[in-house]
């Protein structure tokens, strides 16, 4: 919850701290959102900045001398300030006008101010008739002039200290804020200090391996080296010579000795993937190391003492492996001690804007861009996806869409690969259009109404709540005709064949 908001548009000193950061640049400021209002027609403009825990630090508001009395919208506000997305929205807006009542459109763009990761503040626009409403033209163009704004915020010492340079991979994990995840999280942080084996399952791309690498870096052992081996991607031939090492002469061809991936991981941690897919004779020699902490080389007498902790991992159910006979049903009881269980994205569809922001961000970074945003109908299609692929696939999905973004600000929904936007939806001002989409909305209708009751016009007027003379002025504001020609009915209207047989 924001703290510290100004409700309505009374103005309140900038905290101490807000003055520090833009007392150079408060003239600045108001210049901007001067220019914001004449090149994006608004009857309100703000900037209001936050801190780390979202509390106002300082706030400005403009307005072009016609707006109405009332409150900047701070649900919408803080909705944008969460997803770390901009928000395009129209209402309808009733005020009394000569004693009757009168509806007006209200339209307003949130535009969130992120700066690594965190966000730092809001744009906020807010329009009434008769400008019309924001469209997305007027998004990505107020997205170019937040530019010197978001100069300032990443330069100012005070933001700086709460940067994080180098982006770690674990990062991710804390992008979510299902209560799965949570409860991921509060068994990774009981599991890291430990020496216990973790057996982590989960769909294919759901983040096995990051979990395991998050359990390394933020442990006991983060010091020693975290090896990873999937055993479905090393030939079986190959695999016990690297994971056990061999020594001088063993084999045809092993002219020298060489370290098994286990030993390399000695005070550290060894994270074996796929570990269904290893062979049973393999399986024999894993149980050995976990019971007795010793490996033996291929072609050596001598064991050789280990001293790394092991975690695994499968997609596959391993219960149905071990009665099929396909995986050792002692080394089964000594890998499943702690079991973190991954459930997919569509289990867990909360966590998508916190996991969309965090890679949008990182690959922004690595290819040297600034930030983009996803344009609303994008970020739907995104969230109502199901995401086979899991993680991996919405990583692969984001990196598609920057290159196809070129050095627009914005992803809209053409980017999008077919299978999430499969009716190939393009963006358009429309989209944005309450009134428009209203106005189709209710020609849709009653065209399939008066087709379901035979286009008994008394019949469908009550059947959907209408009387006559509503229904009569409807299908006049639609151009919506019945015709009776030789005791047949049929519907004409300008677009005739628009929607289709109903049946």
């Amino acid at each position: 919850m924001l703290q510290n908001f100004t409700l309505g548009l009374k103005e309140i000193p900038p905290s101490s701290e807000g003055s520090r950061i833009l007392s150079l640049n408060y003239s600045f400021l108001v210049a901007l959102l001067d220019l914001i209002i004449k090149e994006i027609p608004s009857t309100r403009a703000g900037v209001f900045l936050v801190d780390e825990k979202k509390q106002v630090i300082f706030q400005e508001v403009r307005e072009n001398g016609h707006s109405e009395k009332g409150s900047v919208n701070q649900e919408l506000i803080e909705k944008a300030l969460d997803n770390k997305q901009p928000i395009i929205t129209c209402d309808s807006h009733e005020s009394v006008r000569d004693g009757d009542f009168e509806c007006r459109q209200k339209s307003i763009i949130c535009l969130p101010l992120v700066i690594e990761e965190i966000p730092a503040g809001i744009l906020y626009l807010e329009r009434m008739e008769p400008s019309g409403v924001f469209t997305q033209d007027d998004l990505e163009l107020l997205i170019v002039l937040s530019m010197p704004i978001r100069w300032i915020l990443k330069n100012r010492q005070e933001f700086e200290k709460t940067r994080q340079k180098e982006v770690r991979i674990s990062e991710s994990l804390k992008s979510g804020k299902s209560e799965a995840f949570k409860g991921i999280l509060t068994l990774i942080d009981r599991v890291k200090d430990s020496d216990i084996p973790v057996f982590i399952c989960g769909e294919s791309g759901t983040g096995k391996e990051l979990v395991a690498r998050t359990i390394h870096t933020s442990g006991t052992r983060k010091k020693g080296k975290f090896v990873a081996v999937n055993c479905g991607a090393i030939p079986e031939h190959l695999l016990e010579s690297e994971l056990f090492g061999f020594v001088k002469g063993a084999f045809t061809g092993a002219m020298k000795s060489k370290l098994g991936l286990i030993e390399e991981a000695n005070g550290g941690t060894f994270f074996l993937d796929e570990i269904c897919d290893l062979p049973l004779n393999l399986q024999a020699k894993l149980l050995r190391l976990l019971q007795e902490k010793e490996i033996r080389r291929i072609g050596e007498n001598m064991p050789h003492s280990v001293n790394g902790r092991f975690m695994s991992a499968t997609n596959k159910n391993i219960e149905r492996e071990v009665e099929c006979g396909n995986f050792r049903e002692d080394l089964y009881y000594r890998l499943k001690i702690i079991t973190i269980e991954l459930p997919p994205l569509r289990e867990r569809r909360e966590d998508l804007p916190f996991l969309l922001n965090h890679f949008l961000e990182i690959y922004c970074l690595e290819m040297k861009r600034p930030l983009v945003f996803f344009s609303p109908r994008a970020l739907e299609l995104l969230i109502h996806y199901s995401w086979p692929g899991n993680v991996r696939e919405l990583q692969n999905e984001i990196q598609r869409c920057l290159v196809f973004a070129g050095d627009g600000n914005l992803i809209k929904e053409e980017y999008l690969s077919p299978k999430i936007n499969p009716q190939a939806e393009r963006s358009s001002d429309s989209s944005y259009n309450f009134f428009r989409a209203r106005a189709e909305f209710e020609k849709r209708f009653l065209y399939q109404a008066l087709v379901r009751w035979n286009f008994n016009r008394v019949r469908t007027a009550e059947e959907v709540g209408l009387s006559r003379q509503g229904l009569f002025k409807l299908m006049k504001k639609h151009k919506i005709t019945v015709i009776k020609e030789s005791r047949a009915v049929r519907l004409r209207t300008e677009e005739h064949g628009k929607y289709g047989d109903v049946p």
